[in-house]
């Protein structure tokens, strides 16, 4: 072997080396409590798309087969899951949200939940929504800096059940957030975030584009 080679075989190796400290380096460093969550929302995860993939009621089958690919995800991230309570707004405005397919819709602006990351403050919006039904329902949706970048470009929603004590703790994880049904098919319209519903934070957690 040349010395040119040789050199140039150590040099590979360094940079091979180097790489691994980098990834080594990136890596956090879990709590067993953390690694339990993790592996929970994993499994949500896979439970999820077997539903998306299988079940007559999921958007890929419901209104006309849409072909099926795995969901896209961040890596589950602990360090996005918050707990607040519903700070109620004393008044209750209604206000205009329009769907993808144009049409407007009236929810109320219920109240708001709060969260601190990196040592800031954000909080977001919940929504009441009366369903034809006369059922009252809440909902959160949100964009951030990573709409329409690595995430789905109408925004992002989150789950919210309402319990009646005004002093209950709600675990706000955005692990959990997901893309609607519009994200999958046109077949379906969904709420458009207005722009007091930006987070101006990269939230790098939850569901991802569905498609690159």
């Amino acid at each position: 072997m040349e010395n040119r080679d040789i050199i140039d075989f150590r040099l590979a190796g360094l940079l091979i080396l180097w790489s691994l400290l980098i990834i080594t380096s990136c890596k956090k460093d879990f709590t067993p409590e953390e690694l339990e969550y993790i592996k929970s929302i994993e499994k949500d995860r896979v439970e999820t798309n077997d539903w998306m993939k299988n079940s007559p009621n999921s958007p890929f089958n419901f209104k006309g087969k849409v072909e099926f690919h795995p969901l896209n995800y961040f890596d589950v991230d602990p360090s996005f899951l918050f707990e607040s309570k519903l700070y109620e707004y004393e008044e209750k405005d209604t206000v205009v949200i329009y769907g993808t397919k144009g049409e407007a819709r009236y929810p109320v602006k219920f109240g708001y939940v709060k969260f601190n990351y990196d040592e800031l403050d954000y909080k977001v919006t919940v929504y009441e929504t009366t369903a034809k039904s006369g059922d009252k329902y809440y909902s959160i949706w949100f964009t951030d800096k990573t709409t329409n970048e690595e995430s789905y470009g109408v925004g992002r929603y989150l789950n919210f059940t309402k319990v009646d004590d005004p002093e209950n703790i709600y675990t706000i994880d955005f692990n959990l957030t997901y893309n609607p049904y519009c994200a999958y098919t046109k077949d379906y319209t969904c709420p458009i975030p207005s722009k007091d519903d930006y987070i101006d934070l990269a939230i790098t957690a939850g569901e991802k584009k569905f498609h690159d």
